[in-house]
């Protein structure tokens, strides 16, 4: 495996935020279709996840990831609400 790819599908790691197996394909399109502002903390370990990501995405996709304040937990929470919500409505 190159240094820079990232973990296939088949390898998962837990999110703290919704308390799962998640595999990093999810981590990069979670947030509106960038990456998860948590990414870098929970893949760090396993692969170089920030030389890749910087790599992948413009500044600007950078910025609107990593580099603004974070939500409080709460918002974040409703936001996640939301988004489900709306995959479930597109499903059926």
């Amino acid at each position: 495996m190159t240094e820079n790819l990232p973990p296939t599908d088949e390898q998962t790691i837990r999110c703290p935020r919704l308390g799962h197996q998640i595999s990093f394909s999810f981590c990069r399109i979670e947030s509106k279709g960038l990456p998860c502002f948590k990414t870098l903390d929970c893949w760090y370990a396993h692969f170089p996840v920030e030389a890749h990501l910087k790599t992948e995405l413009s500044p600007e996709q950078w910025e609107k990831s990593f580099d603004r304040p974070s939500q409080p937990k709460m918002a974040s929470l409703l936001e996640l609400i939301e988004q489900a919500k709306k995959v479930k409505k597109q499903e059926t």
